[in-house]
């Protein structure tokens, strides 16, 4: 029986799986995106933080999902390095966080799959392979209903006063941080995604609130209006959902599925556990 590793990506941590006999075993490692490193860096990666966990076992198959992979040259480089940190693989495939969404949620049925993360991308899946997509163009230009969009939302309503005493001192409370270095993270830091993203904690933590919930509606709907409205593949197949985003406000989901008489499907907030299944 073969052995497969499996792996999921974002830019700040990736989830693996190693199928073997009948058993799993799953771990996590930094992020591995061809757009934040070097092709030395993911190899030093792999070679550091993967194989210590492997133990030794040799990898017949390598299924790699991850973000930034839209790019066929970045798939070549991922691809390349794979090969060379496990030279007895006979499969390796590489492929998008897209497509690991719909493994995960779809399996081998039709549907359409959104992710909602850190970033954001929706596509159509016939069953086989993504038919259609359309990816975030970043937490500056777009990324609807993301945690960059949800968190630039948190962090304008505090810096412009507008959300109201309450929530003013339960944000000084939590994040006790002041303008400049709010500014300073969002426009020097490398990950400042990351960093924006953090702040939708402060919405889940106040639920119920009308503001917060304001905040959290109008922002899955735009992703709603900017993307699933593009797809007319919507009003027939199931909707299905990953990520953090759309796991921790999973209500708010359903709901705008109801209103929109949309088809709502699965959600998962991690792909990799899909992913197992999928190729179980």
């Amino acid at each position: 029986m073969s052995v497969k590793l499996i792996a999921d990506s974002g830019a700040s941590k990736c989830s693996w799986a190693i199928l073997h006999n009948k058993r799993k075993k799953t771990f996590q490692t930094q992020g591995i995106s061809p757009y934040h490193l070097s092709a030395e860096e993911i190899e030093a990666i792999i070679r550091a933080q993967v194989l210590s966990e492997i133990n030794n076992i040799g990898i017949d198959e390598i299924y790699f999902y991850g973000t930034g992979l839209a790019a066929e040259s970045n798939k070549k480089l991922l691809k390349k390095i794979f090969s060379k940190v496990f030279p007895q693989g006979k499969i390796i495939h590489i492929n998008t966080d897209l497509a690991a969404s719909a493994h995960a949620t779809c399996g081998t049925a039709k549907g359409i799959v959104s992710i909602l993360g850190t970033g954001s991308g929706i596509a159509y899946f016939n069953g086989k392979k993504i038919i259609k997509e359309q990816n975030g163009i970043g937490y500056i230009l777009g990324d609807e209903g993301s945690g960059t969009y949800l968190g630039r939302k948190v962090i304008q309503y505090y810096l412009y006063h507008t959300f109201d005493d309450d929530l003013m001192h339960d944000f000084k409370q939590k994040y006790q941080i002041d303008k400049d270095i709010i500014l300073q993270h969002v426009y020097r830091d490398p990950f400042a995604a990351k960093y924006i993203a953090s702040f939708t904690e402060f919405l889940s933590e106040h639920r119920g609130h009308y503001m917060i919930e304001n905040i959290i509606e109008d922002g899955l709907n735009d992703f709603f209006i900017s993307h699933v409205y593009k797809f007319r593949e919507s009003w027939i197949y199931p909707l299905h959902f990953t990520g953090g985003i759309a796991f921790a406000f999973k209500d708010v989901l359903k709901e705008l599925c109801k209103n929109y008489e949309l088809e709502f499907g699965k959600i998962i907030q991690y792909p990799i556990e899909g992913l197992i299944n999928f190729y179980k």
